[in-house]
């Protein structure tokens, strides 16, 4: 396999030249008539076509083959398989739309992967109205060959967007807890990957377990709590640009449960004081520590809310666990959370409208969602034990894991908010505690 660039690098010398531009000139918005309606009670995925890109066959058909498992596995698209296409297009040329309204589709994607005089790449697509037999969108992105499979998640996303009108996604990672060995003397070992499964790679050795890892909104940082046996947990910081990895406070007591700030400056998490559990925030830059919540509570999994100026934690101050919000310098908590069972692990929507969290009450845990005011509170999934709820960049979907009991270990699953769609991710072992990064394009 080939060495794989950091973030940085891939970004600097090849995606950041993606050229963005209109194939075939700007479109009236008036033809734009494609478009799919996610919250209708009657919802059904758009048939969708992604032809194999022509040019480059080997590369060319790995790109299609990424947009069309990404659109597949977003719930929204159901794309045709490709014994039923009636033609193999021109990418020059526009489509014979009557052969494609035949076979019931209503968007077409068509691209060409070719190479310039060095060596680079170029990627090529262009998303077709069937029904109205118009083009909606086009674009072209230059590369290096070896991120070839990233043009295609750059590719879904236009689509996606284009389509949906909802935020992109696919061009993101997920770090996560991988499980190996036997269940009481497991290995944890940080790994992230492309969050379609792909591209996975281990950050850390095993020589120590990984707890709640979570990504920095702002940096490729990602904290994480970490124990070695016979030492107190204490919290890092990797860089996944560089690979350094850092301790960060210096506690005397336990500290778990890391996140930060929007923009990435500033730590917030759970120290143990004793029989509770205080909020504290920390910058990492002087490693000022600053307590926010103080009590015989048990304060934890602090999460600040998109524009900073809220904190979204779960306390058992009232008796048992439930979510609470307070300013950010730790004013005015007040809980959210009521109904049956507890409540944990809250996890605050990139688009703030939002609040994931983790239900647990008689018969197993649910995946839940609510407003950042407690109403509206919805069930996504339920089941014997799913826990660690993380939104996509796009606040459409949210990422979780699943452990169904005896021998085995957990996996790794999305739902989107609807509660219609999920789909498992794949991961190389059992899987748990998932963190969803922000969009790498633009990073």
């Amino acid at each position: 396999m080939p060495h794989r660039p950091t973030p940085r690098r891939r970004t600097v010398a090849t995606l950041l030249a993606a050229l963005a531009l209109a194939l075939f000139g700007g479109l009236s918005p008036a033809f734009a008539q494609l478009q799919l309606r996610i919250g209708g009670g009657a919802f059904q995925p758009m048939p969708i076509a992604v032809t194999d890109f022509s040019g480059d066959p080997s590369l060319g058909n790995l790109v299609s083959s990424v947009v069309t498992n990404n659109l597949r596995r977003s719930g929204y698209f159901v794309p045709l398989d490709k014994a039923r296409f009636p033609e193999v297009p021109s990418f020059d040329a526009a489509p014979s739309f009557e052969k494609w309204r035949a076979t019931g589709i209503q968007g077409l994607v068509t691209g060409r992967v070719s190479r310039d005089g060095g060596g680079r790449l170029k990627v090529e697509f262009r998303l077709w109205d069937v029904t109205s037999g118009q083009q909606m969108t086009g674009q072209q992105y230059a590369t290096d060959p070896a991120n070839a499979r990233r043009t295609g998640h750059l590719v879904s996303d236009a689509v996606y967007t284009k389509i949906t009108g909802l935020g992109p996604f696919f061009d993101s990672r997920i770090a996560f807890v991988d499980e190996s060995g036997p269940k009481e003397n497991r290995r944890k070992r940080l790994m992230v990957m492309d969050q379609d499964g792909a591209n996975v790679r281990a950050l850390t050795t095993g020589e120590s377990s990984i707890v709640a890892p979570r990504y920095s909104p702002a940096t490729q940082d990602i904290a994480f709590m970490t124990q070695q046996t016979g030492h107190q947990p204490r919290i890092q910081v990797i860089n996944l640009e560089t690979g350094t990895r850092q301790a960060v406070g210096n506690f005397d007591s336990m500290s778990a449960s890391p996140r930060f700030s929007p923009d990435g400056r500033r730590l917030v998490l759970s120290v143990q004081q004793g029989g509770n559990a205080d909020i504290v925030t920390m910058d990492l830059a002087s490693k000022a520590q600053r307590p926010i919540t103080q009590g015989m509570a048990i304060d934890t999994s602090p999460t600040y809310s998109p524009d900073g100026s809220q904190i979204v934690f779960e306390s058992d101050r009232g008796g048992s666990q439930q979510i609470y919000v307070m300013g950010a310098d730790g004013g005015n908590p007040h809980r959210i959370s009521f109904g049956e069972g507890s409540a944990s692990q809250p996890a605050w929507s990139p688009r703030g409208d939002l609040i994931a969290f983790t239900r647990q009450r008689k018969g197993g845990f649910a995946i839940c969602v609510m407003k950042p005011d407690g109403s509206g509170e919805r069930v996504l999934t339920e089941g014997f034990h799913n826990e660690g709820p993380t939104f996509a960049p796009n606040g459409q979907y949210v990422l979780f894991f699943r452990d169904p009991g005896g021998q085995g270990g957990g996996k790794l699953y999305m739902v989107d908010i609807t509660g219609r769609v999920e789909q498992p991710v794949p991961t190389p072992s059992y899987a748990s505690d998932p963190t969803w990064s922000p969009l790498l394009s633009g990073k």
